[in-house]
């Protein structure tokens, strides 16, 4: 047998603790994710892993919040470089910029939502709220409603197919469609 050598639970990082848990869901599926499993996956103990997250729905709402701030971060980036920043449809090309990244991050971002849907719904409440902030600002950003929705709405089904394999788009049709997106949410 193996052994691992686990490390201290005051030098091991929450951040650690958490790409342990993304690795263990995105390899193994959401029912893998114990205590157990995402320790092993960090070299940690389990009282490790405890001292931070002191059960599975805090390691989880763990997960749901960094898996926010990452595309919050991510979303932050692509207002900031937005060639027309006061100009309609700002936040929806934001939007469809910050979701089009095609990363591990974003992987990642659906399984957690997946792990903490599985495990108490209710974990889900800041993420709902985010959403709820994010279409506010999409309908509001001077297009008009239907249309800002409607992007979004089309972003959002391209981030899901794409993850879930649901005949998902290749390029160049992949590009091309975002592009489109991009061009409807110009003033």
């Amino acid at each position: 047998m193996v052994s691992v050598k686990r490390s201290r639970s005051k030098s091991i990082q929450p951040s650690v603790l958490l790409a342990a848990a993304n690795k263990v869901v995105v390899r193994q599926g959401v029912e893998a994710l114990t205590l157990d499993a995402v320790a092993g996956e960090a070299g940690v103990s389990k009282g490790g892993l405890l001292h931070h997250f002191p059960n599975k729905e805090a390691l989880i709402a763990g997960m749901v919040q960094q898996a926010k701030d990452k595309f919050v971060k991510a979303l932050n980036q692509e207002l900031a470089r937005d060639p027309a920043p006061d100009t309609p449809g700002h936040w929806v090309r934001a939007y469809v910029r910050a979701s089009a990244l095609d990363d591990q991050e974003n992987y990642e971002l659906h399984f957690n939502l997946l792990a903490a849907n599985f495990t108490n719904p209710e974990l889900l409440k800041p993420m709902r709220d985010f959403w709820e902030e994010c279409h506010t600002q999409i309908a509001s950003s001077g297009l008009a409603p239907e249309v800002a929705t409607m992007i979004r709405l089309a972003m959002d089904g391209l981030w899901l197919t794409h993850l879930h394999n649901f005949a998902p788009l290749q390029e160049p049709l992949r590009s091309q469609v975002i592009e489109m997106l991009l061009k409807l949410a110009q003033p």
